[in-house]
């Protein structure tokens, strides 16, 4: 009898571009606020102001008009990790529409921000009765499960080196042009360093190094170019 075959070696995922910025498919946010007509609210947030905390109840679905805002998670054992950068056009809050008692995470502001908050309330009722804009949504939270997915095989599989490239580039909307973007710069080196999991001083040095190869830059604030993309693209 022949011998078997030992299975094949189940291969690491490689190193892959990062996807450009998942837009919200022809998402028309003025039409979406005068939807929800008075059942919202709009408020200005500071620099740094939280908009909610851990552990807050979950009753709202957040929009964000204006500015950007930071998602941070704190462990039991008071470990911070930073869990995602988002900008105008996104949702953030939505885990109140499954379920979700208690917010999962600490919300902030990291520029000026205008942010519209609308009710657990309304936003179900306007699922269930505008299925045009049901279907956006929908396809908004699946291209943001996607990202999701992204991040965590990029935890699992690359280099710090690897994972700060892929996260200037997916903050400099790395597809969405050819030209350098200039970032903001509150996302300071301690966030980014949150963002992927290691310290400060090893975001500095991989910093430096990007630099002195000319893949950013600095004018005005940091500028992030396309070719970065062989760091994450070299075995």
């Amino acid at each position: 009898m022949a011998a078997k075959k030992p299975p094949a070696a189940r291969p690491t995922p490689a190193a892959k571009a990062p996807a450009a910025k998942p837009p919200v498919i022809d998402f028309d946010p003025s039409a979406f606020l005068t939807k929800v007509g008075d059942s919202k609210t709009t408020h200005d947030y500071r620099n740094k102001q939280a908009i909610f905390s851990q552990g807050d109840a979950a009753d709202a679905v957040y929009y964000i008009q204006a500015g950007k805002v930071k998602l941070t998670v704190v462990s039991t054992q008071g470990k911070e990790a930073v869990v995602a950068i988002l900008e105008p056009g996104n949702f953030f809050g939505e885990g109140c529409l499954a379920g979700q008692p208690l917010r999962m995470a600490f919300a902030s502001a990291i520029e000026p921000a205008t942010i519209v908050r609308v009710d657990k309330a309304t936003m179900v009722r306007l699922l269930h009765r505008d299925p045009d804009f049901s279907e956006r949504f929908i396809a908004y939270l699946l291209s943001r499960n996607v990202r999701i997915e992204e991040d965590l095989v990029d935890q699992l599989f690359n280099s710090s080196e690897k994972r700060l490239a892929r996260l200037l580039l997916l903050l400099a909307h790395y597809g969405k042009d050819s030209k350098p973007e200039t970032l903001v710069p509150q996302v300071s080196q301690e966030t980014l360093a949150a963002m992927i999991g290691t310290t400060r001083s090893r975001v500095s040095f991989f910093m430096n190094r990007f630099k002195k190869l000319g893949l950013i830059h600095y004018n005005g604030g940091l500028q992030v170019h396309s070719s970065l993309l062989t760091v994450i693209l070299r075995d």
